[in-house]
């Protein structure tokens, strides 16, 4: 782990020591998808956009979508973050890309409950593949918000965001 993320982790300089819990949550795939967001872009002739904000942090993103004949045909985000907002964010669009609209709800009800209670078991949950990197979120409150942020931006997008053209 970076000096940098270290620090950001619990707002020391870099370099300062971390608890293996939170150093636990910024694996090398969240590291990565917070350098390298994937997505990360506007969506052109997007049919919804949505913005969301996490007053308590300062994340905040805009999650653009094309739905084409009820299913996610492309999703990207803008916006800035934590690593772990940013890598959630990459990593969602990522996984949702391809599915119908009532597929991508059903994941975002199961990474919810991911990132807000304790699995059962030896391992992450299985019905949410690579998503499973941020199944320990649910052990620090004040980073559940970061990284359901695009989440909760990709429920209201599909149940009730905003079209372009200013119809619901």
């Amino acid at each position: 782990m970076t000096g940098v993320a270290q620090g950001e982790v619990q707002g020391r300089s870099p370099g300062a020591a971390v608890s293996n819990g939170i150093a636990n949550l910024y694996q090398e795939m969240i590291i990565d998808h917070a350098r390298s967001p994937r997505n990360f872009r506007e969506v052109e002739d997007a049919t919804r956009t949505v913005e969301a904000v996490n007053p308590l942090c300062g994340d905040q993103l805009t999650l653009s979508l094309q739905l084409t004949d009820g299913a996610v045909s492309d999703i990207a985000f803008t916006g800035k973050g934590c690593a772990i907002s940013q890598a959630s964010a990459s990593l969602m669009t990522m996984a949702v890309k391809g599915l119908r609209q009532d597929e991508a709800l059903t994941l975002f009800t199961r990474v919810h409950t991911m990132l807000t209670t304790k699995w059962v078991g030896e391992s992450p949950p299985a019905d949410v593949g690579k998503l499973a990197v941020l199944s320990g979120v649910w052990e620090y409150p004040t980073r559940v918000k970061c990284a359901s942020l695009a989440w909760q931006a990709l429920r209201n997008a599909l149940e009730d965001g905003e079209r372009l053209d200013g119809k619901k």
